[in-house]
């Protein structure tokens, strides 16, 4: 098996066109795919983050796993971006509609770092290195 040049990582939503709106105004872009069932955006080279409905994922994976909607608001993953100024990144999140988690302050792992939850209660980490 090779791998792919881009890894995508995907989130469950509940209503992608929020979850769109609040992840462009975030990322400061557009996404680079947006159609029904899907929307995603190129995170850094190689990577992407999907957006897909929990509707069309739970016919994927029910009833062999609980339906995504049985974790309403139940934080199920963390994307922890390394940024350049977290703070305006914790802000921005703040504004448009993410729950504040922790501030952003040092941690002892080395980065700065602050934790907002998401519409959909995905933990958003905005981070950077110490040193940077």
């Amino acid at each position: 098996m090779t791998m792919s040049s881009v890894a995508e990582f995907i989130l469950y939503v509940s209503n992608q066109e929020a979850s769109r709106n609040f992840y462009k105004e975030i990322l400061l872009q557009d996404p680079c795919l947006d159609v029904p069932g899907m929307t995603a955006f190129d995170i850094s080279p190689g990577v992407r983050l999907g957006l897909m409905p929990e509707q069309n994922i739970a016919r994927i994976i029910h009833p062999s796993m609980p339906h995504p909607t049985m974790a309403q608001g139940i934080p199920r993953c963390e994307l922890y971006l390394y940024v350049e100024h977290p703070q305006t990144y914790f802000e921005r999140a703040i504004s448009c509609g993410a729950i504040a988690v922790s501030d952003v302050m040092q941690r002892n792992w080395g980065d700065i770092a602050g934790y907002v939850a998401d519409p959909d209660g995905h933990i958003l980490a905005f981070a950077s290195h110490l040193n940077s």
